[in-house]
C-alpha cells in the first residue's frame, strides 16, 4: 500500500474512533458507489441525524487546511453518492455533511478537527 494511502487508513480510523467516543453509531466505512464514495457514514448519539463524513488526513498544514482539499467536484460526488445510501438504505433520519481532518503522523502529535454541517450538495 503507498505511504498516502496508509495516511489516509490511518486517518479514517483516528476520525472513526473520535466519532465513537463522541457517541455515534458507525454505519459504514469506505461505502462506495460506482467510482464516488463516503469515508464514513454515521448516525447522531441523539438517532436523529445520518451523517456523512469526508476524511481528511495531512502530514502538516503549513501549505495548505485539509478542509480546503474538500472543492465543489468532491462535494457533489459526496452528494451524489449519499443520494443513492439514502435511496438504497431507506433512511427516514435527517442528512448532514461534515468534514474530519486529522493532521499529523501518530497520535502523538496530531490534531482532530470536526466541522460539522460543512456543507450541502443540494445547495451547490
Amino acid at each position: 500500500m503507498a505511504q498516502h494511502n496508509e495516511l489516509g487508513k490511518w486517518g479514517e480510523d483516528i476520525a472513526v474512533a473520535f466519532l465513537r467516543e463522541k457517541g455515534y453509531t458507525i454505519r459504514e466505512r469506505d461505502w462506495k458507489f460506482g467510482q464516488r464514495d463516503i469515508d464514513i457514514i454515521a448516525l447522531t448519539p441523539d438517532h436523529i441525524t445520518c451523517v456523512f463524513v469526508e476524511v481528511k488526513t495531512r502530514r502538516s498544514d503549513d501549505i495548505v487546511l485539509p478542509v480546503d482539499a474538500v472543492d465543489f467536484k468532491k462535494m457533489k460526488f459526496i452528494g451524489s453518492a449519499a443520494d443513492q445510501y439514502v435511496k438504497q438504505n431507506n433512511i427516514q433520519e435527517e442528512l448532514r455533511f461534515d468534514i474530519i481532518s486529522v493532521v499529523g503522523v501518530s497520535q502523538e502529535n496530531m490534531t482532530i478537527d470536526h466541522l460539522e454541517d460543512a456543507f450541502n450538495p443540494l445547495l451547490l
